[in-house]
């Protein structure tokens, strides 16, 4: 099982970032290796956001179209509890300046026993995960 954060997501779609290449070979190997794959509500809110701001809305619409579409991917939605305790995360890595959204991400992959993330926020590593 994988989690995908946002960075993945941005990578993947915009040839600009700095980690587009490194993105497109590992979604490649993610399709190969049929791995179960997760992301959030959040995740997505801050995907489409930032891929509209940067890529244009018409392009992030597209986007999310597709990934709303995907049957390989289980988009996880997290209880109002999940959220409380993702604060307890903020505020343990408030020093690292870490986002919300990475924190909820944190308390969902710890409910579903998902240890590894694709991303390339060095911020799931401190948590625990592993990184894809």
């Amino acid at each position: 099982m994988i989690y995908i954060d946002t960075g993945a997501f941005l990578a993947r779609y915009s040839g600009r970032d700095q980690h587009h290449k490194e993105s497109v070979r590992s979604w490649e190997k993610l399709e190969k290796a049929s791995k179960r794959c997760f992301t959030s509500n959040f995740v997505l809110n801050e995907t489409f956001t930032l891929l509209a701001r940067r890529a244009g809305y018409v392009f992030a619409v597209e986007r999310a179209r597709h990934i709303f579409s995907s049957e390989a991917l289980t988009i996880l939605r997290p209880l109002e509890e999940d959220e409380r305790d993702a604060v307890k995360f903020f505020g343990k890595y408030a020093d690292q300046e870490v986002s919300f959204t990475d924190c909820v991400s944190f308390v969902l992959m710890r409910k579903k026993n998902i240890e590894i993330a694709f991303s390339f926020d060095a911020h799931f590593q401190r948590a625990g995960f592993r990184l894809w």
